[in-house]
């Protein structure tokens, strides 16, 4: 999860010259990032760099990344009249630099690693453009939803299928399996879930489903709604670390591929504290295929290198067969 990042020299260095936007929207630039942790760690798949919120700007939604607050929305959507005023775009043609970077990386990549690409689901796409950033409790997004639920709908339709075709351009351009997240979507319930989200996120997986890879579909703070995200779509559901593997794998159900769940925490301490999680978590997935082991969200800036280095080699070698 997020395998580029902070936690890397080389990113930083990076980060020193260029801002995010400039990573993200320079094809020389992404590949180079999505790259860095393919040589420094065992990792199975490379994940592309890139950014949820790269779709909102040819939308009319311009956004930007501050310092030590993360992606604020320069005039965030309040009103009916601020959602009408929305764009569709065409991503192979406004999301071009993306689709370039995926070229440029499968050639580095030499069919090395598969690559995943990605894109934002409705509700975390909607509540940043509605929040202007980050929230703990969505109040603005919630608002709309509940008291304006034909707006809301409207809006949550288009960004499905801005996103459904950017990631069909995504495959299109190379990548072996796309991740659809959402980040935010924890902070629904299940009644609510279904009535203002399934059925868009639900459009996305429909678009994509026939196209022959590998679909993944992750959020955070989910353990409530496992089973509603995995009749929303994905051949492989994401668990965060706050629920059992097996727990979690049960909600999903036998016919689905699970991915998850180390708490990212974990990797800023001990290497025996890693290794007894991981341990636990393999023992709950129990052989089965089907399992990703993966964090349960990103890596954290402050994450010692060797450590993702230490857990990717334990990994491999605990499941070698």
């Amino acid at each position: 999860m997020r395998q580029a990042g902070r936690y890397m020299s080389e990113y930083r260095s990076l980060r020193e010259r260029y801002s995010l936007l400039d990573l993200c929207r320079t094809p020389d630039l992404a590949t180079e990032v999505t790259l860095q942790p393919v040589r420094r760690i065992e990792v199975d798949a490379a994940i592309l760099f890139s950014d949820l919120l790269l779709p909102l700007a040819p939308m009319g939604i311009a956004f930007d990344f501050v310092q030590g607050e993360g992606p604020a929305i320069a005039e965030p959507l309040r009103s009916a009249a601020d959602m009408a005023r929305v764009r569709r775009f065409e991503p192979r043609e406004q999301l071009g630099y993306v689709l370039a970077a995926i070229t440029q990386i499968k050639r580095a990549l030499s069919g090395r690693v598969p690559l995943i690409g990605f894109a934002g689901a409705p509700f975390t796409l909607a509540s940043y453009a509605i929040e202007g950033g980050h929230s703990n409790n969505f109040a603005h997004t919630k608002s709309v939803m509940y008291g304006h639920a034909d707006v809301w709908h409207r809006f949550c339709d288009l960004l499905a299928d801005v996103v459904g075709e950017y990631l069909v351009a995504q495959v299109e351009a190379g990548v072996d399996a796309v991740q659809v997240f959402d980040s935010w979507v924890g902070a629904l319930n299940a009644a609510d879930y279904r009535e203002f989200i399934l059925p868009h996120t639900k459009k996305i997986f429909d678009r994509i489903s026939g196209l022959g890879v590998p679909t993944i579909h992750f959020g955070v703070g989910t353990a409530s709604i496992l089973h509603e995200l995995r009749e929303a779509g994905g051949d492989v559901i994401g668990a965060d670390w706050r629920t059992p593997l097996d727990e979690a794998w049960e909600k999903i159900g036998p016919d689905r591929a699970i991915q998850g769940n180390l708490d990212p925490t974990l990797l800023l301490g001990p290497l025996d504290r890693v290794f007894a999680a991981t341990d636990e978590i393999l023992e709950r997935a129990g052989g089965r295929s089907g399992h990703i082991f993966n964090l349960g969200h990103g890596i954290l800036p402050t994450t010692p290198l060797e450590h993702v280095q230490a857990l990717a080699r334990y990994v491999h070698q605990k499941t070698r067969s």
